[in-house]
């Protein structure tokens, strides 16, 4: 079966990315143990909160061909099709070619001999010059075409340098590979005086190290039109919250009123013990409404879908997909079985009390064919985790050590460790099941391993 990859996002993310095929239905659940010095909890962190400002869906086409050499000229002349065309075929060709920069220079990077990281680096910088050379020799003479073309070729060129000054910044020092750290670096100002040669971007905005980063930004954002799906959040079940909500409110107030009734059967004048009675009830309704209300819906929301995402063409709106999303927190009696082995597979001393939240993606794609050329979708769901690090200790510890009759110290960092436990369920029911341990501590994630008790059935 089409296998599912977890991996490091950025500093504090991780991403899970598969592929779809079209009419294809998928399944994933994420178990996430937390440890409960994380502090992490239903009244610490809600789902809704998470779920809004820590976790991102994206969706778009995707080939499995993201490495430079590999990258097909998709976009076409304008002569040819209609102006949407031209766009949407510039856009995928400059996507692909993003993406499959950053595979490639991801890849070099973790080239640490000096022998092998240089001529990795010239292949990769010859390689995009000649899909740059290709881009340009294609720029449309119309001016509603060439305004695509500029924003394409502007991203691309601004992109290329950053990919190579940061190559180049992480390089093995050696210097024996003279010629080709100047060839990389010449490729980089031959990039800049391009983009300065056509007045790309004004000097305020080169002056500016926040203008120009937000600017490419916004053109990354435009390349990816007619590339990246349209995505709609719905937020499932609010009719049903309503209903138990007022319900509740009916019940507590027929029950308050009753109260109110009594006291004033029993008080025949407007006393102090009267007012401070009534007080008191409505003073118990208040109290009591919110904590019953949440407890209701909680279990009556257990097991049901929270949001509903759907996924459409940016350009023709027809609809590709939808995604039904699952976020809460579970006992461990609630864990399946084959999950709950895999959890019991660490190590004595690494079974912390826990907090567990299960998040569950269920994604159909409703499309009977992609744009020609593109076979699969790829879904991709980032979990930003600084949430989940926000209330542990600062600081580092020192460890102290005897070498012969003198005492020396080190620092050392705080770490703390997340098990995860991925479940991959496709279209004929087939399962990919696999535990993680994310080590991470205040700043930065430190490692993703992926434990090798993995299992497929």
């Amino acid at each position: 079966m089409n296998k599912i990859k977890l991996s490091q996002d950025e500093n504090l993310s991780i991403k899970v990315s598969y592929q779809l095929l079209p009419s294809d239905k998928q399944r994933v659940d994420l178990y996430f143990s937390l440890p409960d010095e994380m502090g992490i909890s239903p009244k610490t962190l809600t789902e809704e909160n998470y779920f809004h400002n820590s976790i991102q869906n994206n969706s778009a086409y995707y080939s499995d061909q993201l490495h430079l050499p590999l990258v097909r000229s998709r976009f076409i002349s304008q002569q040819k099709g209609e102006q949407t065309d031209y766009r949407l075929n510039l856009n995928l060709f400059s996507y692909q070619i993003r993406l499959a920069l950053d595979t490639d220079i991801k890849q070099t990077l973790k080239l640490t001999e000096s022998e092998e990281f240089y001529p990795q680096a010239i292949i990769l910088a010859e390689q995009i010059s000649g899909l740059l050379k290709k881009l340009r020799r294609y720029a449309p003479p119309d001016k509603k075409l060439r305004a695509y073309f500029e924003n394409a070729d502007n991203y691309l060129s601004w992109q290329v340098e950053q990919s190579f000054l940061k190559l180049l910044s992480r390089a093995p020092k050696s210097s024996d590979f003279t010629s080709e750290r100047n060839f990389l670096l010449t490729l980089c100002r031959s990039e800049s005086e391009y983009r300065n040669d056509n007045q790309y971007n004004t000097q305020v905005t080169l002056g500016d190290p926040n203008r120009i980063t937000n600017k490419m930004r916004l053109l990354q954002r435009l390349i990816e039109y007619g590339v990246v799906f349209k995505k709609e959040v719905k937020n499932l079940n609010r009719n049903l919250n309503r209903i138990v909500r007022g319900t509740v409110t009916a019940v507590i107030m027929a029950f308050v009123m009753l109260l109110v009734l009594n006291a004033r059967t029993n008080f025949t004048e407007v006393t102090v013990a009267l007012v401070g009675m009534l007080g008191i009830i409505y003073g118990l309704r208040e109290i009591f409404k919110e904590d019953l209300t949440r407890m209701i819906w909680r279990r009556i929301q257990k097991g049901l879908p929270k949001w509903k995402i759907i996924y459409s063409h940016s350009v023709n709106k027809s609809r590709i997909a939808g995604q039904a999303i699952w976020l809460e927190y579970i006992r461990n009696k609630d864990l399946p079985k084959h999950v709950d082995e895999l959890f019991q597979t660490r190590r004595q001393q690494n079974k912390q009390a826990a907090q567990l939240l299960h998040f569950r993606s269920d994604t159909r794609v409703s499309a009977k064919s992609f744009l020609p050329g593109y076979d699969e979708i790829q879904q991709r769901i980032t979990f930003n985790l600084t949430p989940f690090i926000r209330f542990l200790k600062k600081g580092e510890g020192r460890l102290y050590s005897l070498e012969g009759s003198k005492i020396t110290k080190q620092a050392v960092e705080r770490r703390y460790q997340i098990n995860v436990v991925l479940v991959h369920t496709n279209k004929q029911h087939q399962q990919h099941t696999q535990r993680y341990k994310i080590t991470l501590n205040r700043s930065t994630i430190i490692n993703v391993e992926a434990i090798s008790s993995d299992t497929d059935s």
